[in-house]
């Protein structure tokens, strides 16, 4: 197989989950990596990089953008994927595209009424809807869940079947983050590397707790 040129990076680190992909300008997925981050996101994402660009055989120097996952996540993994992301794109000269890892999920699903949940911290769950603000709540039980809900990183703690949508929408993250992160590049979008930021799913001490409104105000790392 001729490598593509230019091909796209696709980084999510804001699961438990690290993905890894390679795509086309088209949006066809060449390859992905998926696999359990184990906390050791740092000593991981590098090497699974290298190791995809050996089985594509693909080159650096031919990448044309990096789409990366922003979260909501928790504080490690996200900043590893968003330095990578950003370290490569600034090195390479070649666009950052930043796209909410929450969104990309339930994209993937193709619900409109969609409703994904997360962890915020061993007791709470963050509930996350199209277009509308977050919502952290304390840990329920699965009479919480609507018809249809998705549940990531929250083993024993959501229903079995918002557990098993989860999973399938994580597997086809990377196609949802290319698709969005190419709808971005299309319409001449980019992030500028020094403002884009992750969003934390357990804020810092001293961060806001909600918005005026009652929704989750996301911790933003200014760096």
């Amino acid at each position: 197989m001729t490598a593509p040129t230019p091909w796209i990076l696709v980084l999510d680190t804001a699961t438990s989950t690290i993905v890894v992909a390679a795509g086309t300008r088209d949006g066809q997925v060449l390859e992905a990596e998926a696999f359990e981050g184990r906390y050791r996101h740092s000593q991981e994402l590098l090497p699974a990089v290298d190791r995809l660009l050996g089985r594509v055989g693909l080159r650096l120097r031919d990448l044309g953008a990096v789409i990366v996952g922003t979260g909501p996540g928790a504080f490690t993994g996200l900043r590893v994927g968003l330095a990578t992301a950003k370290t490569l794109a600034h090195e390479l000269d070649v666009p950052v595209i930043g796209i909410a890892t929450s969104a990309a999920l339930l994209e993937a699903v193709g619900g409109a009424g969609a409703r994904l949940w997360l962890p915020s911290g061993p007791r709470e769950r963050l509930l996350i809807c199209a277009d509308e603000a977050p919502v952290r709540t304390h840990d329920g039980v699965a009479s919480d869940e609507a018809p249809g809900d998705l549940a990531v990183d929250l083993a024993a703690r959501a229903s079995d079947a918002a557990l098993e949508r989860g999973r399938d929408a994580v597997a086809r993250l990377p196609a949802s983050l290319l698709r969005l992160g190419l709808a971005r590049l299309a319409a001449g979008e980019s992030d500028d590397p020094e403002r884009l930021v992750p969003a934390y799913a357990v804020q810092p001490r001293g961060a806001p707790a909600s918005d005026s409104e009652g929704g989750v105000a996301w911790s933003r790392d200014p760096r």
